[in-house]
């Protein structure tokens, strides 16, 4: 049992200061004065903002990359760098490299990543096609495997398998219909590539078949003026898509013009996602097409950019939160178990010192990080 006294709530609404009690995994109650119960962990929230935990809905948990050949392969995330990046809950997803890497093993790490302690969840399939899945069927992998949520595939890029839009449309039913008889949001993850053909084909799916909108979840939308006005497009439709937040100061600077662009268009909110694409690699090509750079990116980038809207931009906390939170969590229908802070949702929270930096991290209840210590790390970390 663990009472944090005294923090000023985000829900990601503004509560006010408050106490929040947090038993058996679960926040339990939300009050003033509440009653410290013997045997009750105790944290003086004074001074700190308490937020909810990230959900980081794309990241290589089983390490990404490998486009520069076998060296460039990234390692699988650690614990303790989702922890300083105040990720509570994630979702595994493969890349480019479908081949040596596989569905079982993403499967595997997201169960690894659940036994240290943080919610995990992941999508079958990769960049390509046929589909890597664990049991041979897209449609008995999100049914039987707990984890698995939705399908992950590419369009519109260089090294997107070209699935035709009868294609797009059959593999959308069968994710569908398996998150309909499961529970589960049954989302394609559509890996966005530079191609000009953009959400072209996703659009002319909708068009043409009764597939609801919330089935396609498009990802790095801001990467090219034309990508992202179909992603407004896309999201004024009812859709959620997603930018990626980059590792350097530019890229937090371009998914800020996004978002003010995004609200300037008046684009809904509440259908605007960030993740990072952790432990991936970032690449760059020339105009052959050659690999000129690459590298690995960070977990913390969600973190950093909420920060970035806030110290920056001047945005709201209230309202640079959801974009990490409440909308992630819409998406995937986790709400309210995830992203947010009410009775009854699950004890993911983050404590903030006054200059945001983060002070506590508590996942499903127990303490990951306190006064900026990692409390809790992986098996296999120093």
């Amino acid at each position: 049992m663990l009472l944090i006294k005294g923090a000023d709530v985000y829900a990601p609404e503004h509560l006010g200061k408050k106490d929040v009690l947090i038993a058996g995994g679960e926040i339990e109650r939300i009050g003033d004065g509440l009653l410290e119960y013997e045997g009750c962990q105790v944290i003086d929230g004074a001074g700190k903002i308490l937020i909810p935990g990230i959900i980081d809905r794309h990241v290589h948990i089983t390490g990404g990359g490998g486009e520069g050949s076998f060296h460039t392969q990234a390692p699988p995330v650690q614990l303790s760098k989702l922890v300083e990046g105040g990720v509570t809950t994630v979702v595994g997803v493969l890349g480019t490299d479908g081949i040596s890497r596989s569905a079982e093993n993403l499967v595997a790490k997201a169960k690894s990543l659940k036994e240290e302690g943080i919610s995990a969840y992941c999508c079958c399939g990769a960049y390509g096609y046929p589909s890597p899945t664990v049991t041979g069927d897209i449609r008995k992998d999100i049914m039987f495997v707990d984890e698995i949520l939705g399908l992950k595939l590419a369009i519109s890029d260089h090294r997107a398998p070209n699935v035709s839009v009868d294609g797009l449309t059959r593999l959308a039913s069968d994710v569908r219909t398996a998150g309909m008889l499961s529970g589960k949001a049954g989302f394609v993850c559509l890996h966005m590539g530079s191609d000009k053909k953009c959400l072209g084909p996703v659009f002319e799916t909708l068009e043409n078949t009764s597939i609801p909108i919330k089935t396609f979840h498009p990802t790095h939308v801001g990467r090219s003026e034309e990508l992202q006005a179909d992603a407004f497009k896309f999201a004024k439709m009812g859709g959620t898509i997603d930018f990626t937040c980059g590792q350097f100061e530019e890229k937090f600077k371009s998914v800020a013009e996004s978002l003010k662009a995004a609200i300037e268009e008046q684009v809904p909110l509440d259908k605007i996602t960030l993740s990072s694409d952790g432990q991936g690699s970032w690449s760059n090509y020339d105009e052959a097409g050659n690999l000129t750079e690459m590298g690995v990116s960070d977990v913390n980038t969600i973190y950093r950019q909420i920060v970035y809207e806030v110290k920056e931009e001047n945005m709201d906390l209230e309202q640079a939160l959801i974009f990490g939170t409440s909308n992630v969590a819409k998406a995937l229908e986790l709400y309210p178990k995830k992203g947010a802070v009410q009775e009854g949702s699950d004890g993911d929270v983050l404590l903030l010192n006054g200059d945001l930096s983060i002070n506590t991290v508590v996942a499903n209840g127990t303490v990951m990080m306190k006064d900026g210590i990692i409390c809790k790390k992986g098996t296999y970390e120093a």
